[in-house]
């Protein structure tokens, strides 16, 4: 904060993730990957010309799927048939959604199902305090289906110590960095 610089407020409380939009190849392929084959129901379609937030004209329909939480997942279809490119400096594991399930019954599951539909799926991977699987969707997105391992005072112990954590991984980071020069 400069000397010039009103006083920040608190920060406003977020409660939760409204949703996560995406780029999508086909609407309708799209729908049937997540309606049909998750089972999020499409629960609403925006179809405009020009885009509320910059007044551009580009023509699209945003759908919407809704979890089980009300929190939705999203995409837009620009009409173009051209699916998002992935990031040309990040590995395709880094960029995803995870999406939580409520077992590992329910993991196994849906990876069974995942499978008969042709989906190549990566797990049950165990991250110690999650257990997940990993696929594809018709845009390249990266899907994770994922359910807590752990109780929640093993979090709530995990969450006490993170700052410490991440606070070493930057001193360690600094120093690789330093050594690299």
């Amino acid at each position: 904060m400069t000397a010039m610089s009103a006083p920040v407020s608190a920060p406003v409380p977020v409660h939760g993730l409204h949703h996560f939009a995406y780029r999508c190849r086909d609407a309708e392929e799209t729908r049937a990957f997540y309606e049909d084959l998750l089972g999020l129901p499409l629960a609403h379609v925006i179809k405009a010309d020009h885009v509320p937030s910059t007044g551009e004209y580009c023509p699209y329909v945003h759908i919407f799927f809704q979890m089980q939480d009300g929190s939705y997942i999203a995409f837009f279809d620009l009409g173009d048939d051209v699916a998002p490119a992935p990031s040309p400096n990040t590995p395709a594991w880094v960029n995803h959604i995870a999406l939580r399930v409520t077992s590992v019954e329910d993991l196994e599951r849906a990876m069974a199902r995942l499978k008969a539909a042709g989906v190549e799926v990566l797990g049950i991977t165990d991250h110690h305090i999650i257990k997940s699987i990993y696929f594809f969707d018709p845009n390249g997105l990266r899907v994770e289906l994922t359910t807590m391992t752990v109780e929640e005072e093993y979090m709530q112990e995990a969450a006490r110590s993170a700052h410490g954590e991440l606070a070493a991984w930057n001193q360690h980071k600094d120093a690789r960095r330093a050594g690299a020069r």
